[in-house]
């Protein structure tokens, strides 16, 4: 069955007229069904031949993603979706409320094989990837629960998107397009740990999508013990990476640092963070990390990511401390999936492993 909501325009038009020998107007029709009227079924489709929707039916599928729990949030109006995949996997989506409009956080993989030490995302590894179109189906679902499309969106969610390259890089095509969903880029941010070679791949597309980057420490010996990804590409590389994304797309970076307490939250690693980054255009978003039951890292006080915040911008660096959203559903993505019993397939890929690493 092929799916053909992980298919680009062209895509769907050669297979539309090679493999159903249809006119081309109709995988125009069909694409806008499926990505501006962002239809679930054939059956939708009123507009296609009866005998051509059922030709569909027997011969494709449209990527399904359905609603398995939602949550809403007493604090800030957050809601946090838990989707079930057709395979039986599960994945977290988050959409948020800001004044600009709703912002979603989608995942880009069925687990992570990062391995970070104070994710939640990665605990049993990596299960699979998304698909371009179960990717969409993440956006497409969360507006149709939500009765009103997104304003922006994040690929921070379960995953790392450039161990998704390919796919990731399909779906920002389709969800662009000006056929279908028709977002900006400008409106979209990609977080990354630090895969140096994808951040290369990256801005040799120039897309003109923020780049996020996860350091949460300024020096290879801290980093590297929280973050196995910093083994193969260390701060070094990482950081000459990122001048040249900047110089090839003009897009300023933004640096994601989670705070832990007693780990990279000190005077001294504000003062290191500080001269790591001097000269880039940047930003930094500080995070007290979030708790993980299975982790033994612990949030830094608000005392020291105060103290934090103020010596970075004493020191020239623009730094916010990000706005906590959701805490009371537990919308940092990893912890849902886990608690309502839908535990990841365990032994799945990790970075950890060195043969990943080579």
């Amino acid at each position: 069955m092929t799916d053909l909501s992980s298919l680009t325009l062209p895509e769907l038009s050669a297979w539309v007229t090679g493999e159903l020998q249809e006119p081309a107007f109709r995988a125009r029709q069909l694409y806008q069904w499926l990505h501006q009227k962002q239809a679930s079924s054939f059956g939708e489709m009123t507009n296609l031949p009866a005998a051509l929707r059922r030709e569909l039916e027997s011969r494709a599928k449209i990527a399904p993603v359905s609603t398995r729990l939602k949550l809403e949030s007493a604090l800030d109006g957050t809601r946090k979706f838990l989707f079930a995949l057709e395979d039986g996997n599960c994945v977290e989506t988050v959409w948020m409320e800001y004044h600009h409009g709703p912002s979603l956080c989608i995942s880009t993989q069925v687990g992570c094989r990062m391995g970070c030490r104070f994710c939640a995302s990665t605990l049993g590894g990596l299960v699979r990837n998304l698909t371009p179109g179960e990717m969409l189906g993440e956006v497409y679902e969360a507006q149709r629960q939500m009765g009103r499309p997104i304003s922006s969106l994040v690929l921070m969610g379960i995953g790392e998107p450039l161990d998704n390259f390919e796919n990731v890089m399909k779906f920002l095509e389709i969800l662009s397009s000006p056929q279908g969903q028709n977002l900006s880029l400008r409106h979209v941010s990609l977080s990354t740990c630090g895969l140096v070679d994808g951040i290369r791949r990256l801005g040799e597309r120039r897309l003109g999508l923020t780049l996020s980057v996860s350091l949460h420490a300024p020096d290879d010996a801290t980093r590297s013990a929280i973050m196995p990804v910093n083994s193969r590409w260390p701060i070094g590389e990482l950081m000459a990476a990122c001048r040249d994304y900047f110089e090839a797309t003009g897009r300023r970076i933004s640096y994601e640092y989670a705070l832990i307490d007693g780990v990279n939250d000190t005077p001294a690693g504000a003062e290191a963070l500080a001269g790591l980054l001097r000269g880039q255009n940047c930003h930094v978003n500080l995070i007290p990390v979030n708790p993980v039951k299975e982790r033994a890292t612990r949030r830094s006080s608000r005392r020291a990511v105060e103290a934090f915040a103020a010596r970075l911008g004493e020191l020239g660096i623009n730094a916010t401390v990000r706005r906590e959203l959701g805490s009371d559903i537990s919308a940092a993505c990893g912890q849902l999936r886990r608690q309502g019993g839908l535990k990841p397939r365990e032994g799945g890929d990790r970075f950890e492993d060195e043969r990943i690493l080579e």
